[in-house]
């Protein structure tokens, strides 16, 4: 576990990143006894910090959902970082490479709730129950630190958040099985990636579910209007400046976003 002084100077780092655009030294390097503990402290702390300057927390992201990139991180649970107001982008959207330190895109579905949430014991009928909308998305994620990561970095650097593209067709959950959205992604006009949404947990609504009991023990609630990023169901695909990235999630339409 680090001390108070040991965060302070891993949050320092990383809003540094933040300011530059440059990545900065990992935090388990800096510190090779971190804990999760600490990443997640850390993670907030860089939040506050963030709010502070003006940001505004909106929802919540949550990443490693697929048994693949679990292994790929030697860990056994997904993680999760916040949603900042400045992070959401219109479909079609142009965004400055330069903006980014080392750009990937995933596709992903965000649940926008019209009840609360909280746990412990909140399970799949629960977040069908208090989602209004399913929306498709591309999310935008960067790492601030250089490699070779290891999830203490990734979940300290707010899971790699760097920015949310909404589109498509937005659905309410008991029009459509979730388990069965699919998305074909390019690049460029090149197919990528495909994937189907049960690759999130079996289904998109359990890592919802996940965050929910994830948090309880700090007494959060998942408030109404809140955005959550359920995650990826393809591996991620590098962007370079110049790149459009295009997702097609078929009946539920698609999202795209250009990279400058």
């Amino acid at each position: 576990m680090l001390t108070e002084a040991q965060r302070a100077q891993v949050v320092r780092s990383l809003l540094e990143s933040h300011r530059t655009k440059k990545q900065g030294e990992r935090p388990s390097q800096m510190f090779p006894e971190i804990e999760i503990a600490d990443s997640y402290a850390i993670s907030s702390a860089v939040a506050q910090e963030r709010v502070k300057a003006g940001a505004r927390i909106i929802g919540h992201k949550i990443g490693l959902t697929s048994k693949a990139m679990q292994a790929s991180s030697k860990i056994d649970e997904p993680d999760y970082g916040y949603l900042f107001d400045d992070l959401i982008l219109n479909d079609g959207a142009k965004v400055k490479f330069e903006n980014f330190c080392v750009p990937r895109v995933e596709p992903e579905l965000t649940f926008i709730l019209k009840e609360p949430l909280k746990g412990p014991g909140v399970g799949l009928i629960d977040v069908l129950r208090a989602t209004e909308y399913i929306v498709p998305s591309i999310e935008i994620i960067d790492a601030r630190v250089t490699e070779p990561r290891k999830i203490f970095d990734t979940v300290a650097d707010n899971g790699a958040a760097a920015g949310i593209v909404l589109g498509g067709r937005p659905v309410r959950p008991e029009d459509v099985d979730l388990r069965w959205v699919g998305a074909i992604f390019y690049r460029n006009s090149e197919i990528e990636e495909t994937g189907l949404a049960a690759g999130v947990l079996g289904h998109p609504a359990m890592a919802i579910a996940w965050l929910a009991n994830k948090l309880a023990p700090f007494d959060i609630t998942l408030q109404p209007g809140d955005l959550m990023l359920s995650g990826s169901f393809t591996r991620p695909v590098w962007a370079a400046k110049g790149d459009t990235l295009h997702a097609d999630f078929g009946p539920l339409g698609s999202v795209s976003v250009q990279f400058v």
